[in-house]
């Protein structure tokens, strides 16, 4: 009896194994990206699921723009809950969207079940080069130094009201105690051009973004967004340096839609996780600026179900509003 017992037990455990690994042969995943292609969001996508294919299969990426990122998101989470379906979640889709917009096609808290983070790419307060050598703005300190002895003499862009430029923007106002006037454009390029041509004096950018300028001189790079200094541009402080606590920065990660099974939801993480890892990810993301996070799948959740209480304040602070 003893020996049937270890046997039955050890073919139990062979089955509970093997399960997720004909869940993954079954059918190609599909993975949901809520933004057009080409994209930071996209590119880190397409590159982690080539990574997965020799474990998960086949993946592939659908793109599902609109709605601030909205569609795709409801896309996911309403889709079966089998683990054949997963999307990507972003700060915009889950923690800015649902106190941005009147109304919601799904619930950020609810309706997911989250895999890993994937990307943390800083943001970064720059100055335009001529001004901040006409105003004698240096640092951080400098800006708001210069602000408070001229208020209302200074304004900053964004890529529209909600945008996490704008949030950024409104932080830092509060966080400061100064006023500059806020200039939403139609995206984040144009917000950067009338930064370059002298339009506006400051922005909150993306890294990625901004880069380019800032290598060539024409625009200067006072801190970053994150709490620790960046690796893509370690000359830079943290805002936090300055003004205690002060963290914004673009996330994204992976989600399955809500009630995927436990035993799924872990092998998708120790595949991703394992993709985020190799050096080729790190390379690739650095290109973009971009920093590789993994945790698991309570630790994404904890992180996001943060994330949504913070920007909660922040949206509202702002006054951004989408009907």
């Amino acid at each position: 009896m003893k020996r049937r017992h270890l046997l039955l037990s050890g073919l139990a455990a062979s089955a509970t194994l093997s399960a997720p690994a004909a869940w993954a042969q079954a059918k190609p995943i599909r993975l949901i990206v809520p933004y057009a292609a080409g994209g930071p969001i996209d590119v880190t996508a397409r590159l982690l699921a080539e990574r997965v294919k020799d474990t998960l299969g086949t993946v592939i990426i659908e793109n599902r723009p609109g709605g601030g990122g909205n569609i795709g998101a409801d896309a996911v989470a309403k889709a079966a809950p089998d683990g054949y379906t997963i999307g990507i979640s972003a700060v915009a889709t889950h923690a800015i969207n649902p106190w941005l917009f009147a109304k919601m096609p799904y619930d950020a808290a609810k309706d997911f079940a989250p895999i890993t983070q994937m990307v943390r790419v800083p943001n970064v307060l720059v100055v335009n080069a001529e001004t901040a050598a006409r105003l004698k703005v240096n640092t951080v300190a400098d800006l708001i130094s210069y602000a408070k002895a001229n208020p209302g003499k200074l304004n900053y862009g964004s890529g529209g009201n909600g945008s996490a430029g704008h949030l950024a923007g409104e932080m830092f106002k509060q966080g400061a105690g100064i006023f500059a006037v806020h200039i939403p454009y139609n995206g984040g390029n144009p917000a950067q051009l009338a930064l370059l041509s002298g339009q506006v004096d400051f922005n909150f950018d993306n890294l990625a973004t901004a880069a380019p300028n800032i290598r060539a001189g024409k625009l200067k790079a006072l801190a970053v967004t994150t709490l620790a200094r960046s690796p893509a541009l370690p000359e830079a402080p943290p805002v936090a340096d300055t003004i205690k606590g002060f963290a914004i920065d673009t996330w994204w990660g992976l989600v399955a839609p809500a009630g995927t099974p436990r035993e799924v939801v872990s092998r998708l993480n120790a595949a991703f996780v394992a993709a985020l890892q190799s050096p080729e990810a790190r390379t690739r993301f650095a290109a973009l600026m971009a920093e590789p996070v993994w945790n698991t799948p309570d630790e994404f959740g904890s992180f996001m179900k943060a994330e949504l209480a913070k920007y909660e304040k922040v949206v509202k602070l702002s006054g951004a509003k989408v009907d």
